[in-house]
């Protein structure tokens, strides 16, 4: 099977990096006392965005307003699946304010909004990426991580309001909070894997699901090498480890190095910069 046949990955949700900053502390890698370049900022979210566009993607933005520094990271909004959309419910009070942004922001754009039982947290496609199909025709599965800031009680809500099969996978480092920083899915063989961030049952379903993974370093992993996107066969990444990049070539890939460093400040890269809208989870596409 050729490289490059995910379903989904062409329509992105971004947004600028208007009021970005690191205002506060909720991971391991936000600093207070570290200022970011605001200047530089814009001009590495403007190379992505043209990357994403170079590939072939579709690119829609959502404004930002110096209330949600962290609108920025769109990965984070919630979960498409369709025209039905699931918005976030962050567990730290610093973000919830996006919450209503992104839910208005799709109702204007004519889709269902589903909200997830309030008191659970989950934070959306940051903790929830597709791979594969169950057994059962077209259904995909949804890899949901749980513990640093979604929880595991959101699996059953999600796959109600999605159509997914939902897959929890814990997760056990505290600098690898979401998913998104500990799995990239390349194709329907390919992924690429970080099991510095999961415990052995995680691990054992990643293992039963993808067929070829490619599985990082403990130094990959906390290098966000996991948290790339994928356009077709053009994987952006924020940095391409020699070793990655020949195997990601090696597979029909073309491993393009993307500078989010200001972005990375905040514990974010390229993926969490990103939010797909092609998703859909229903199997009926």
């Amino acid at each position: 099977m050729p490289a490059g046949d995910l379903t989904w990955g062409r329509r992105f949700l971004v947004c600028p990096p208007t009021h970005f900053g690191v205002l506060y502390e909720i991971n391991p890698w936000m600093h207070s006392e570290v200022s970011v370049d605001g200047e530089r900022a814009r001009a590495q979210w403007d190379g992505l965005v043209a990357a994403l566009k170079e590939a072939g993607a579709e690119v829609e933005t959502i404004e930002q307003d110096v209330e949600v520094p962290d609108l920025v990271f769109t990965a984070n909004a919630g979960i498409v699946s369709g025209n039905t959309f699931v918005p976030s419910h962050f567990r730290h009070p610093e973000r919830q304010p996006e919450t209503e942004r992104f839910a208005t922001w799709f109702a204007d754009r004519d889709h269902a909004v589903e909200r997830l039982p309030e008191d659970l947290s989950h934070e959306g496609a940051g903790d929830a990426l597709p791979f594969g199909a169950d057994t059962s025709p077209g259904a995909p599965i949804l890899l949901s991580g749980y513990r640093f800031r979604s929880d595991a009680a959101a699996t059953t809500p999600l796959s109600v309001l999605t159509g997914a099969v939902v897959r929890p996978i814990e997760l056990i480092d505290e600098r690898l909070y979401h998913i998104d920083i500990t799995f990239c899915p390349l194709d329907d063989r390919h992924a690429l894997c970080a099991p510095l961030g999961w415990d052995r049952y995680g691990t054992a379903v990643i293992e039963s699901l993808v067929p070829e993974p490619l599985w990082l370093t403990d130094e990959e992993a906390l290098s966000f090498t996991a948290n790339s996107v994928v356009v077709g066969t053009t994987v952006l990444m924020p940095h391409v480890p020699p070793r990655v990049g020949r195997q990601l070539e090696a597979w029909g890939f073309d491993p393009v190095a993307i500078d989010v460093s200001e972005f990375m400040k905040a514990g974010g890269a390229c993926r969490c910069l990103t939010l797909a809208l092609d998703v859909d989870l229903t199997g009926t596409s």
